[in-house]
């Protein structure tokens, strides 16, 4: 755990999802895939706390029935205005900093989580993550996304943001007018945004951006039993270790 932090994850949930509706609870290799998420999640060492934030709607109670049953720590919310789901819910959990991660990322990687918190703090920053929305260029696959952002930082930007979309993505608020140089880096990038907000962006030497392990689609969710099974259905595997699964079986991408 950190010694300065009081770090609490907070995965995003909701069974509404229009291309793959309940996906959050199917089924990948005998375990639903947010319980899938939250215990890769949960072995993030930097962390001192997890919890799932879905909707108060009707729709959502399953999951947080789903929580409360495998003791998982819930918060209910907002459906559309996400980041006040997300500022309730790293208030109500005593958060000095909030990992965001989405539960459609079943290979998410808490090695991965431990390396963008550490660099975060060293850098001490407002926000770190370890990819940025186009133009920018992803460096790691999709599916390994971590955001991470201070307690004060994410309660200025539920403060200030007033844009549908600002609200509903949660981070846009960060980033928004930080335009990428024309040549790609894959070094680490200490930025400043025009809100003036410090921001350390976590690259990978070599570029993976290409490759995709979330899921969205039939498809994705069909790649990521093929990869759990390959695994005995366990879920202890790190990302290196699908890369080498890839590199061996490259027609899984496919």
């Amino acid at each position: 755990m950190t010694d300065k932090l009081r770090v609490i994850a907070i995965i995003q949930a909701r069974l509404g999802a229009t291309r793959l509706p309940g996906k959050v609870l199917l089924d990948i290799g005998g375990q639903p895939m947010l319980m899938r998420v939250a215990e890769r999640v949960r072995r993030a060492s930097c962390l001192n706390g997890i919890v799932v934030a879905t909707t108060a709607e009707t729709q959502d109670e399953a999951v947080a029935e789903f929580c409360q049953q495998h003791e998982v720590p819930v918060y209910r919310g907002s459906q559309h205005d996400v980041l006040d789901r997300f500022y309730q819910a790293a208030r109500t959990f005593d958060a000095t900093a909030v990992v965001r991660i989405t539960a459609d990322c079943p290979a998410i990687d808490p090695q991965l989580i431990d390396l963008t918190v550490n660099k975060f703090q060293k850098a001490g920053v407002d926000f770190a993550c370890n990819r940025l929305p186009p133009p920018w260029h992803r460096t790691y696959p999709i599916g390994l996304d971590v955001e991470v952002c201070t307690f004060p930082a994410l309660e200025r930007a539920w403060q200030e943001a007033d844009q549908p979309f600002q609200r509903e993505h949660v981070t846009p608020y960060f980033y928004e007018g930080i335009q990428p140089a024309v040549t790609r880096s894959l070094s680490n990038l200490s930025l400043v945004s025009p809100r003036g907000f410090r921001l350390l962006l976590v690259n990978h030497d070599p570029d993976c951006g290409s490759l995709r392990w979330t899921v969205d689609t039939p498809e994705d969710l069909e790649l990521m039993r093929q990869v759990y099974a390959r695994f005995g259905n366990r879920d202890d595997f790190n990302w290196k270790d699908l890369l080498a699964l890839f590199g061996r079986e490259p027609g899984l991408a496919k």
